[in-house]
């Protein structure tokens, strides 16, 4: 097995470790596919922001950049994580308004059509929010859901994606990365079935924008959502993005109707007229210092490069396989992740009966995974901020706990 040090020497963004807070500390973090570790930069640049941007300009900012900044964002963030040309993806909302926003559109369009489809496609391991929302948006349009059973090591495939989608199939929701399993969606050629069936395609890519490359343009797709405080290290609670490919912008009417999203804002008319292109999936006054974070990070990204991030995932979380059947394997851990890198999407899954004692117990210690029934230890490695030495040094803890929780 290749030696944690030697792998760290060898590898070519082990120099960007330095540039987040906390990455000099002794504490293990597993968990940077939940909320990942803010920039060096982030702090100066919010406390310039303060001084100068917001308590030097207040209301000219407006003008000034900020009324831009959800669509020249989203465009950065297009150009350099998501593979989508400009005019196609904003910033705004949290993820789950979003969802709502391109599903209920998805739907309308479709029963506007006159198409007859009446069910929405989904896995039931699907994040539990596409999940919510997809119930709630089928009961308010009077459609049904209808569900893939999956494998909660794995997600959906081709096979089965082919064997539900047909003439009433409306829309087709899928998560890139399964956020359980980590499993890698073949999304160009799932996208083209649902085409084939008639159907629309929203993707969630928050468990793969900024660790896994996207390409929503070449790949066909009519619409995605992701987060911003995983892997591109916006923050708690930062403001999620949206796409909607060029060829729905004209089509497609979103259903939570904001000033923000008018045609003119500032004309404060007695009705609604929707704005032309991107801007008209905006709803309310969008959140502009939660943006600061995001920015900094799609900058980082594009520095680095989102090939070169990808490969240094794919290292990872090889190191966190070949360690675990080193260490973990023949304490009774199964592998709960798919062990071949190109169905892999940036976390491992590590499943045992007492992960849920293990993880608070590695708490305490200052390691920090996640856990995720049943069983599951996840172990989300965000590339330019995690170490090879410190998945070793996490997994040899996990091993001893469960040594001390088995006696």
């Amino acid at each position: 097995m290749p030696d944690s040090a030697e792998l760290d020497a060898a590898d070519p963004l082990a120099t960007y470790r330095d540039r987040f807070v906390g990455a000099e500390t002794p504490l293990v973090y597993f968990d940077g596919n939940s909320l990942g570790r803010p920039l060096r930069v982030t702090g100066r640049r919010l406390a310039e922001f303060v001084d100068h941007e917001w308590g030097g300009r207040l209301i000219r900012g407006w003008d000034e950049r900020w009324f831009d900044l959800p669509r020249t964002l989203g465009d950065r963030l297009g150009e350099v994580c998501l593979g989508a040309g400009p005019g196609q993806v904003a910033i705004g909302d949290s993820t789950t308004v979003l969802l709502y926003k391109l599903m209920r559109a998805a739907v309308a369009a479709q029963q506007q059509a006159g198409t007859g489809r009446t069910e929405i496609v989904l896995d039931r391991d699907q994040f539990p929010t596409d999940r919510y929302v997809a119930d709630g948006v089928a009961r308010e349009a009077g459609l049904t859901l209808r569900w893939i059973e999956v494998d909660t090591t794995a997600g959906v495939s081709a096979d089965q994606l082919a064997e539900v989608v047909g003439p009433r199939t409306a829309l087709v929701v899928l998560n890139h990365v399964a956020y359980r399993s980590a499993w890698l969606a073949d999304a160009p050629e799932l996208t083209r079935i649902a085409h084939e069936a008639g159907a629309l395609v929203l993707w969630d890519l928050c468990h793969s924008a900024g660790s896994v490359p996207v390409q929503l343009d070449a790949w066909n797709v009519d619409l995605a959502v992701g987060c911003t405080y995983k892997y591109l290290n916006g923050g708690p609670g930062s403001p999620a993005f949206l796409y909607v490919a060029e060829r729905h912008l004209g089509t497609l009417t979103q259903p939570i109707q904001g000033w923000m999203g008018a045609e003119d804002p500032f004309l404060m008319g007695p009705s609604y007229v929707p704005a032309a292109g991107i801007r008209r999936f905006l709803s309310g006054t969008p959140a502009i210092v939660g943006m600061l974070a995001l920015a900094d990070m799609v900058e980082l990204v594009a520095e680095a490069g989102i090939d070169a991030i990808r490969d240094k995932s794919v290292g990872l979380t090889d190191h966190v396989l070949e360690i675990a059947d080193e260490l973990l394997v023949p304490v009774g851990v199964e592998v709960a992740s798919p062990r071949v890198a190109e169905l892999r999407g940036g976390h491992v899954t590590l499943n045992h009966p007492l992960m849920r004692e293990a993880t608070a117990a590695l708490w305490e210690r200052d390691v920090i995974p996640d856990y995720r029934d049943p069983y599951g230890l996840r172990i989300g490695l965000s590339p330019l901020s995690t170490s090879y030495a410190e998945v070793r040094s996490g997994l040899e803890s996990v091993r001893d706990v469960l040594a001390g929780l088995t006696g």
